[in-house]
């Protein structure tokens, strides 16, 4: 029960408590309060007392967990779903979603990746709708500030103990993912919930130099010591496998003798830069 609570409100087991216990607290409370205020007023129909005492609990429980969720540090957790409970009482509809395909891009570092799909697409009918990053310092989330795109910080037991984020997702109607420079393998639930919407772009041309930690200049490292004289670029759909998910495209360049694993770097995201944003336009889902 817990732990499903847990991965309904994207929070921990510690905060699972605090807000039971904020639950708890705010219904004794705006229960104490509701009796109060109609002693105040003499009502002899039990009938009627009872409808007025429904109706003043209801509309003082908001602020009675709101007034406890302050000392117990769910303040912000609250005002989120109190928000949420008014709308639906209210019944108000989402705003219509427009017509244009929604993509998220997963980054880890710098984002240099991310930042060349963003010039990309912009003033087309396909919207970058979120950043998503395990690292809080990460490079990309400034591009994202930069270009006001809305960005999601990910916690590592959520990602992959609980659903993926995928609600998350939902929320923003992502309808793509693009792995830029995402070091974290994506977890099943969030590859069936998107099941050929996740592409990657791996530094080498897979098959070969692939799998976990090969990244970055481990890849480059690996590729110049077996002396190969080429290597490239590899998009791919994302399965459960580091490396492995059906390719998609290929670009080669030459490595000479006196390449290091920097300058070979740099011949890769030159590839990378210049097909990455096209080879994502090919593949996206047509337009809402």
């Amino acid at each position: 029960m817990l732990k499903k609570l847990q991965q309904h409100w994207h929070v921990n087991g510690w905060q699972v408590l605090l807000i039971l216990i904020t639950f708890a607290l705010g219904g004794s409370l705006c229960g104490y309060v509701g009796r109060k205020l109609l002693g105040l007023i003499a009502i002899d129909n039990k009938a009627i007392w009872i409808a007025l005492y429904i109706i003043l609990v209801t509309l003082l429980w908001p602020l009675c967990v709101l007034l406890i969720s302050v000392p117990l540090g769910q303040f912000s957790f609250f005002r989120t779903y109190v928000g949420k409970l008014i709308k639906k009482i209210m019944g108000n509809k989402p705003k219509a979603m427009d017509n244009k395909v929604n993509i998220a891009i997963f980054a880890s570092g710098e984002g240099s990746n991310a930042k060349k799909i963003i010039d990309y697409f912009a003033n087309t009918a396909t919207n970058i709708a979120l950043i998503v990053s395990n690292n809080s310092n990460a490079g990309v989330l400034q591009i994202a500030t930069n270009n006001n795109i809305n960005t999601l910080i990910i916690d590592k037991d959520d990602f992959f103990r609980g659903e993926g984020y995928i609600s998350t997702l939902k929320k923003y109607n992502v309808d793509f993912i693009v792995l830029a420079g995402f070091l974290w393998k994506v977890p099943s639930s969030l590859i069936l919930a998107y099941q050929k919407k996740i592409i990657n772009i791996h530094p080498a041309l897979l098959p070969k130099y692939g799998g976990k930690g090969m990244y970055g200049h481990f890849v480059h490292e690996a590729v110049i010591a077996a002396k190969e004289a080429e290597s490239g670029i590899t998009i791919h759909y994302v399965d459960e496998i580091y490396d492995h998910g059906e390719v998609i495209f290929q670009a080669k360049c030459v490595v000479d003798g006196t390449d290091t694993p920097q300058t070979l770097a740099a011949k890769i995201q030159t590839l990378e830069h210049t097909h990455y944003p096209t080879v994502i336009a090919s593949v996206l889902p047509k337009q809402r």
